[in-house]
């Protein structure tokens, strides 16, 4: 990696550190710059019953950067691939139909994560973690954590397959899909927080939503201070 393209990652993560192996500066089909994840570790680490018993709600969070690695073994666990020969991911899914969508805030901006290729998508260059808290009714560990995952849905994706019942799925996925976030955080040595409490016309309207996408879940995550 050049020079170059190691200070555009730099700009698009804030104060990560990129490894030589993550492609960056791409221009997506939405238009936004890709950034190509570092792959997840898959063996090893903490132990899941070590990680329940160690998992407790964190609201107050160090300042310091998580690292790009950190962020990729995040996101994986959120909606990683697992199985490529059939698309299956790190979460269930009610008849794989994936209505989630994940995005990503951080000091140095707003991206989509992209199972398929296990990359980012940058959205918007400008730190929008205080306007996120806002709309989550002002709650501080949205705006202090290095990163804040939230969770959407896309619940037709699902509806055509199991009509009105389709709802209690995709709440169901989310649930899924926070859990790997929360446990995989204790596994880093990181702490997280579930949040429900949040104007859904706020977020939409800052993720800028299209119709038939809302929001489900926010997620902060970061050292415990």
């Amino acid at each position: 990696m050049n020079a170059r393209l190691l200070l555009l990652c730099i700009v698009l993560i804030s104060g990560l550190a990129l490894p030589g192996n993550v492609g960056c500066g791409q221009t997506a089909a939405g238009g936004g710059k890709e950034v190509l994840l570092p792959a997840p570790k898959t063996t090893g680490g903490m132990a899941l019953a070590e990680a329940i018993a160690k998992r407790r709600s964190v609201r107050a969070f160090a300042d310091k950067d998580l690292t790009i690695e950190q962020i990729s073994q995040l996101a994986w666990a959120a909606q990683g691939i697992t199985e490529p020969s059939r698309g299956l991911r790190a979460a269930p899914s009610a008849g794989a139909t994936y209505p989630l969508e994940v995005y990503l805030f951080t000091a140095n901006g707003v991206f989509r994560y992209v199972p398929q290729g296990h990359k980012l998508v940058q959205l918007r260059d400008q730190d929008q973690r205080s306007d996120l808290a806002k709309a989550a009714l002002g709650q501080s560990s949205v705006s202090s954590a290095p990163l804040d995952f939230v969770i959407t849905t896309v619940t037709e994706r699902t509806s055509g397959k199991y009509g009105e019942r389709a709802e209690r799925y995709v709440q169901l996925e989310a649930g899924h899909v926070a859990q790997n976030v929360h446990l995989q955080a204790v596994a880093l040595g990181l702490g997280s927080v579930p949040v429900g409490a949040f104007r859904d016309a706020g977020v939409s309207d800052l993720l800028k939503l299209p119709a038939g996408e809302t929001p489900l879940y926010i997620i902060p995550v970061g050292y415990p201070q």
